[in-house]
């Protein structure tokens, strides 16, 4: 097995252009992300978990989650292992009766999982090296020249919300708007 490095996930963003969805992976104790793009289920499966909704039907994650504790085995971390022409390979580490098992996955499917059990997620430091990027430096210390301080972190919580923005802005509320609309009308006359 090759170096790795763990990570967390950080946020899931919407693409404004083609709705796509981006995991970001954080590596801990480090400025350094990796942007994964996902499937919208993928996406929402995560979301959930994170946010420790319960469904009332298990989802395609809770169900490999229920297998592989029903059968004895354990999940142990999940990977990102390599990237390949553009697209990320991915493990599951599970033990079962003491054997080490890799089972091949994607990587939004091992995240979705991972947020379920709480397990560690690595990524290959080649992989972190190759497509991981990094805040640039001037936007960390200020511009090269400037004499001004740099401006303080949003909060927590704030970053984490913004999560949502993309979302919520992409929201078509239908007749919601036309009975609103409606009633500025008629608060006009």
């Amino acid at each position: 097995m090759s170096e790795m490095v763990e990570v967390m996930i950080d946020s899931i963003r919407v693409s404004l252009i083609s709705q796509q969805r981006i995991v970001i992976l954080r590596e801990l104790n480090a400025e350094r992300y990796l942007p994964i793009w996902i499937g919208i289920y993928e996406a929402e499966a995560i979301t959930l978990a994170l946010q420790e909704v319960e469904v009332a039907r298990p989802l395609t994650w809770d169900l490999l989650k229920n297998t592989i504790s029903i059968m004895g085995g354990k999940v142990l971390r999940v990977e990102v292992v390599t990237l390949r022409d553009d697209t990320y390979y991915g493990n599951i580490v599970t033990e079962l009766n003491g054997k080490v098992i890799n089972i091949d996955s994607r990587p939004s499917d091992a995240l979705a999982l991972a947020v379920r059990i709480h397990v560690p997620i690595m990524v290959s430091r080649s992989v972190m090296d190759t497509a991981g990027v990094e805040p640039d430096q001037d936007l960390q210390e200020g511009a090269p020249g400037s004499e001004e301080a740099p401006q303080p972190a949003a909060e927590e919580g704030e970053g984490r919300l913004s999560v949502f923005e993309d979302f919520l802005d992409q929201l078509d509320l239908g007749d919601e708007d036309k009975k609103s609309g409606e009633e500025d009308d008629e608060e006009k006359t």
